[in-house]
């Protein structure tokens, strides 16, 4: 089983902040507190990411903090797979496996999760701003069909 683990590169997981980001108190309580959770969940600190230009339509100005991405190896992606496969995707609302289509050409898994209190590290009661994840899963080298096996290898829920 941990021989299959060194088939996996990293794990990135970002987090779009979209209409967050235009709030009043954005920067000041909304993103510490966002930065705080995904800190929690993925056990290391997110980097911000800003907007590269600005766009009036969206009134989106460059540089603003429009999202947060974190990379995890070695270890702590180890961990964090484990519980996203054995903790989170079965506390996820109406689950039934992921499809196949999620895996892409260069053999990639990308799962999107809508509400991040499935992590058990969230405490809800005290959750300020509701968000959602974006997590993939990218493989050492390996085609479409190679990384299915991998993922269904390592305990990956696809669809029947």
């Amino acid at each position: 089983m941990s021989q299959d683990y060194k088939k996996l590169e990293k794990i990135v997981v970002n987090v779009g902040l979209g209409r967050a980001s235009s709030l009043p108190s954005f920067s000041d309580k909304v993103l510490p507190s966002i930065i705080e959770e995904l800190s929690a969940i993925t056990g290391q600190k997110p980097q911000t990411r800003p907007a590269k230009q600005s766009i009036a339509g969206f009134k989106l100005r460059a540089g603003t903090v429009i999202g947060l991405k974190v990379t995890l190896r070695k270890k702590r992606m180890r961990d964090f797979f484990q519980k996203l496969v054995n903790v989170v995707l079965p506390r996820v609302r109406d689950f039934r496996g992921i499809k196949r289509e999620a895996v892409d050409v260069g053999g990639n898994l990308t799962i999107g999760i809508k509400e991040y209190v499935v992590f058990p590290e969230v405490n809800t009661e005290i959750a300020k701003a509701n968000f959602g994840l974006e997590i993939t899963i990218v493989p050492r080298e390996c085609d479409r069909e190679k990384a299915i096996g991998l993922y269904k290898s390592l305990g990956v829920p696809f669809q029947r």
